[in-house]
């Protein structure tokens, strides 16, 4: 059998078994994403009928909206064997080869963040994803030559919250793409009910649709709003999850009625107090705040873009009124506000 190799770089260690223990394992088990269940469900389908392993496929998404999970429910549809891997661990060539000689007929070879992948190695897995074989180069200079070692069907998934990083002849290699939208409020709370009866709590349904609004249209969130308020209810209340006992416990952690954390409000009141507003760039407000450019493009600005808390412009990130409305302070008039626009 396979192996499996499991390669993590960003989650914490209780926050991987806690995603675990509440993953769907299979596609019926899946809420939301109506769609792209329904899409994979065919291709399975035809799969099965065929006797042809899955094509390779691809997901894209912010974080946190279901692709790992996605990429493990295949392979027990499918009853084949899973390998996974992440972008940053395959740094040459040479480390990912073990998973594709690895790999059995129909299994499953997942990369999570493929875009950090260098382009050399999504080079080297060109001929694999097409023509099932890799070709290694043996020797130096005028002695060197090349093998091609073939390799049996495996189905290549990669997951991705960037795929415009990914190259071209990358994409294209890729038999399905699938980009996954934020949830609803209705499907948060389903997810949330589901997940509160495998942790035996008691929730209220009150409870149920304060957590999901809170959650910022992601499952992963709901998730840890659903274990926090367990936690909060088991050492402050009487165990059971009411719809107090939710606004208090989500309160602590500081996640407001928009479902906005300290973060996201601490990126608001730097646009609005530091930058009057906007238009600025996304470098400029990472290095007031001293966070990474990518947290706020990545992690920070999809929900504020989502619920139209900011808008990007040519010129920047604007703040709009809803942002003035959220932090209390009066909309101040920008300079450009009196200027024709092209209609005009």
């Amino acid at each position: 059998m396979p192996r499996e190799a499991i390669v993590h770089t960003d989650e914490p260690e209780d926050e991987r078994q806690r995603d675990a223990a509440l993953r769907p394992r299979w596609l019926r088990e899946v809420i939301g994403q109506r769609a792209v269940v329904q899409r994979l469900g065919i291709t399975l389908n035809a799969c099965r009928k065929l006797k042809e392993p899955l094509g390779h496929i691809l997901f894209d998404g912010p974080p946190g909206l279901g692709k790992t999970t996605f990429a493990t429910v295949l392979p027990n549809e499918l009853g084949t064997s899973i390998q996974i891997t992440s972008g940053p661990a395959l740094s040459k060539p040479a480390d990912l080869l073990p998973f594709l000689t690895n790999a059995s007929q129909g299994s499953i070879l997942f990369i999570d963040e493929i875009h950090r992948m260098p382009r050399v190695v999504q080079e080297f897995i060109y001929p694999a994803m097409e023509d099932f074989r890799v070709d290694i180069v043996l020797g130096e200079g005028v002695n060197a030559r090349t093998i091609s070692l073939p390799l049996q069907h495996f189905t290549l998934i990669g997951a991705t919250t960037r795929s415009g990083l990914l190259s071209s002849p990358m994409r294209d290699r890729f038999k399905m793409h699938e980009h996954l939208e934020f949830y609803s409020v209705e499907e948060l709370a389903q997810i949330v009910r589901i997940n509160a009866r495998k942790l035996q709590t008691d929730i209220s349904d009150d409870a149920l649709v304060e957590i999901a609004r809170r959650s910022r249209g992601t499952p992963r969130v709901a998730n840890a709003r659903l274990w926090w308020s367990r936690h909060y209810t088991t050492s402050e209340a009487d165990g059971r999850i009411t719809l107090d006992v939710a606004r208090e416990a989500l309160d602590m952690m500081e996640v407001d009625a928009e479902g906005l954390d300290k973060q996201d409000r601490r990126y608001l009141e730097t646009i609005i107090g530091v930058f009057e507003g906007g238009p600025t760039g996304v470098e400029a407000l990472a290095a007031t705040m001293n966070l990474p450019t990518d947290t706020l493009s990545d992690d920070v600005e999809p929900y504020l873009l989502r619920e139209q808390f900011i808008v990007r412009t040519p010129r920047g990130r604007v703040a709009t009124a809803r942002a003035y409305q959220l932090l209390g302070r009066p909309m101040k008039k920008r300079p450009d506000d009196d200027e024709p626009s092209l209609f005009d």
